[in-house]
């Protein structure tokens, strides 16, 4: 599975659901790091959070036919992981992203922000 295809159908999973403040960080050139890709997002409220997840997940499998190696956090959809192997899917409710602030914790990244859906 190509990591670019990979990162643009997740991206496109979460803008089908209205997912807010997307970016993607490349974590390839630091030292140390367990993916290639993380994909970070949040939606409004656990019913959101819950949506966006799932759509990553179909599209990935319509377009892929992969599933996540792992995945936590549906229990309370505070913070939702999809670990695809090189590619960990974030997504948060907003204050959860705020206070753990995975873009901070890895601020050396390349990070590039993505366009929501309109």
């Amino acid at each position: 599975m190509l990591t670019k295809q990979l990162v643009e159908n997740i991206i496109k999973g979460i803008q089908e659901k209205k997912g807010k403040s997307i970016v993607n960080l490349d974590i390839t050139q630091l030292e140390q790091s367990i993916a290639d890709n993380f994909i970070i997002c949040h939606g409004d409220s656990n019913t959101q959070v819950d949506a966006i997840a799932d759509s990553v997940e179909a599209f990935v499998k319509k377009e892929l036919h992969e599933r996540p190696l792992h995945k936590e956090g549906t229990q309370n959809s505070q913070w939702i992981l999809l670990d695809y192997g090189m590619v960990i899917v974030h997504i948060f409710q907003k204050e959860y992203r705020d206070f753990y602030n995975l873009e901070g914790l890895w601020a050396d990244a390349k990070i590039q922000t993505i366009e929501e859906s309109k």
